[in-house]
């Protein structure tokens, strides 16, 4: 394959994980003409030609532009964009522009406008002002999309459709009346009967009894606590609804433009949670992506980049995907918006290619004059052409021309982290034990640990093949139905080792407790029965025997066929295990009972390497990145330095970046990147 327009898209019998990407890496970002003259379209082609672009995503916000009244479209301005990018050799990802409705919209239809949990109405002047579940909203929108498609679906500059934008970034959770219909609507279906909903529910406690759907509202601001599983049910049903409004311009989208891929840029980074997106992956064409630098995340930032890589590549179903949005440098939504540092650009780029993107593309082509968004970085930064940022940019360009053999490889580890949304939902809602325990902590603590280890990892979701891993991490899986326990431990039995960390297996599907003792969907597993959980206070810590510290959590946890490996030295449960050991049919069960420090998790994970065989994919010093991408064709190695140092990697083959022969070794400059063309032993 040789470029967007040859993609499969996925047909009903397919699934997105079948649709290859074709074999190059496209380079490019969000083009938004409509903020400039004309006179600037052509000035744009020429730069574009410069720096290597090759796919530019149009239209994301042009919904007032293409329809500025109810029903009177204008295509002029498009039409010409379109035909000037062809004839420039660019070809384009086509927005439908529903992302953000026109102030026409909610002015003539106010009921489209979203509500808060505590009644508030958000008005329009930001984007994304609109219900999720508002058939006015769906009804103008799709509208709109059969007017492009029936336009656009035969010009040879399409290469991709791009549905909305970012769903769900500001408008995940809708309380209106509306919203409340549809909530119900989804809830019928779900349970079939009040009475099934009411068992579900809990709704013995509190007098909270349904006699008649009408009843039923969204959890909207109560006097305490809502019902948890009410709770849970509307994150369910909110991700669902903006699924459904994605699915619902792809399925237009398949019918008048059946040759062209649809996509939608997800949001896996390590703040977005309201999506649950391994139910996204498989319906998708093409599985795309926007991820930003989190300064003041929990992480390094090149680590959390990796860990959403990998996650986006889980989601994509281990297919390679595409990056639709990153920053060329600073963004302009964070209390201190921090510029890269020479070569960080490019070392982000790759590091998303290294796990499976076969694009890369930013936000935005050129920097907005006016707008919230004025001050985020883009390709051709406000001070043009001679700038730090566009020198980078053409040379990323240049870069990722000399990757195009990549394409079409994937990424394949020897450990899988377990990881669900629904179980990030639930473990962060109200009246927990302890509001410190947080879903992605633990999960970003072994992460850490393997990156520094330079062992790979792929994301799964509940559902997903365990066969062929040699380690599984389970981190803080709180919801566990029994399906998913009897994948865990079939995969155990049968060889495989686990690592289960503490408020796993608490509930099931609808929050309710497993009883018989914590951690009870997993407690036969792991050889241990939790009598009483004994979260500790801020700041408050506890010395382990093995010399580490822990905090936030700890357990009063009894062996019942595990072996204790390392216990409590002081507090309130001293001399109670807090990391333990079982046997499970032919493999081993791991149980992590506290908040273990850095040093705790690392001997730990030092520990399964070594019983498991896992190696890293490359021996590389301190902050070196190394991941394989492979296929029938060869392997390359991608290696990236984040360190002050130069690095000396092992590696034969062909270095792409330099075209030099590589014989024993390579070296990575400092801050620098290297991409071997392994040589076949």
């Amino acid at each position: 394959m040789d470029g967007w327009g040859t993609l499969r898209r996925v047909t009903a019998h397919d699934s997105a994980a079948d649709a290859p990407l074709p074999r190059r890496i496209s380079f490019g970002g969000d083009y938004n003409p409509e903020q400039w003259p004309e006179e600037v379209w052509h000035e744009d082609v020429r730069l574009m030609q410069q720096a290597g672009v090759d796919l530019v995503s149009v239209g994301v916000f042009s919904w007032a532009w293409l329809e500025p009244e109810e029903g009177r479209y204008e295509f002029g301005w498009l039409d010409r964009v379109l035909d000037l990018l062809h004839e420039g050799g660019i070809g384009v990802d086509l927005a439908t522009a529903t992302a953000s409705p026109p102030p026409w919209l909610s002015t003539r239809y106010p009921e489209t406008l979203p509500q808060t949990a505590d009644g508030a109405r958000m008005w329009p002047g930001g984007r994304q002002a609109f219900c999720p579940s508002s058939p006015v909203v769906r009804e103008r929108g799709l509208a709109l999309v059969e007017q492009l498609a029936k336009r656009y679906s035969s010009h040879p500059a399409v290469r991709l459709w791009h549905v909305s934008n970012e769903l769900g970034c500001h408008n995940a959770h809708c309380y209106c009346d509306v919203s409340a219909a549809a909530f119900r609507g989804w809830l019928e279906r779900r349970y079939g009967s009040l009475d099934a909903l009411n068992d579900a529910w809990g709704t013995a406690f509190w007098s909270q009894r349904y006699t008649a759907w009408e009843q039923i509202l969204p959890p909207r601001l109560a006097p305490t606590f809502p019902n948890p599983t009410q709770q849970l049910d509307f994150r369910r049903f909110s991700s669902d609804q903006l699924l459904e409004n994605y699915l619902a311009e792809q399925e237009l989208l398949h019918e008048l433009s059946p040759a062209i891929p649809v996509t939608t840029n997800l949001m896996v980074m390590q703040q977005t949670k309201d999506m649950d997106y391994f139910s996204w992956g498989p319906r998708m064409d093409v599985v795309s992506n926007d991820h930003y630098l989190t300064r003041f995340g929990t992480l390094p930032v090149h680590v959390e980049l990796a860990f959403s890589a990998d996650l986006t590549r889980g989601v994509a179903g281990a297919r390679p995907w595409l990056l639709m949005e990153h920053s060329t440098s600073a963004v302009n939504w964070q209390p201190v918006n921090v510029a890269k540092l020479p070569g960080e650009m490019t070392r982000n780029s790759l590091s998303h290619v290294a796990r499976g993107a076969d694009g890369v593309l930013f936000f935005q082509w050129r920097q907005s004059r006016a707008g919230a968004e004025k001050f985020h970085s883009a390709l051709v930064p406000h001070g043009g052409e001679d700038t730090k940022v566009w020198r980078e940019v053409v040379e990323l360009g240049a870069t990722l021309d000399r990757l195009d053999e990549v394409a079409g490889s994937t990424v394949r580890s020897d450990v899988a982290f377990l990881l669900d949304w629904n179980a990030w939902w639930g473990v962060e809602l109200d009246s927990r034990p302890s509001s410190l325990v947080t879903y992605l902590d633990r999960a970003h603590a072994f992460y850490a640990a393997l990156w520094e280890r330079g062992t790979g990892v792929d994301f799964l979701p509940p559902d997903g093949d365990l066969s062929g891993y040699r380690l599984l991490v389970v981190p803080t899986l709180y919801l566990c139905d029994t399906a998913t326990a009897d994948r865990v431990r079939a995969y155990a039995e049968a060889g495989g080792t686990v690592v289960v960390t503490y408020f796993s297996g608490i509930v099931d599907e609808h929050d309710a407790v497993h009883l018989g003792g914590y951690p009870g969907a997993f407690r036969d597993l792991l050889g241990i029965s939790v009598e009483e959980f004994f979260p500790l206070l801020p700041g408050e810590s506890v010395q382990l025997d093995d010399g580490t510290t822990a905090d936030t959590w700890t357990e009063l946890l009894h062996l019942r066929g595990a072996e204790a490996l390392v216990r409590y030295a002081d507090g309130p449960l001293a001399g109670v295990p807090a990391l333990t050991r079982a046997q499970a049919g032919s493999g081993t069960a791991y149980y992590v009972a506290t908040r273990t420090d850095a040093q705790g998790v690392g001997a730990l994970v030092d520990r399964l390497l070594a019983e498991t065989g896992v190696v890293p994919v490359a021996q590389v010093p301190a902050g070196v990145e190394a991941v394989r991408r492979t296929s029938e064709d060869g392997s390359w190695l991608f290696l990236l330095n984040h360190s002050a140092s130069e690095a000396s990697v092992p590696a034969a083959g062909t270095e792409l970046v330099t075209g030099r022969s590589v014989e024993g070794t390579v070296t990575v400059p400092a801050g620098g990147v290297a991409v071997v063309r392994e040589a076949r032993g």
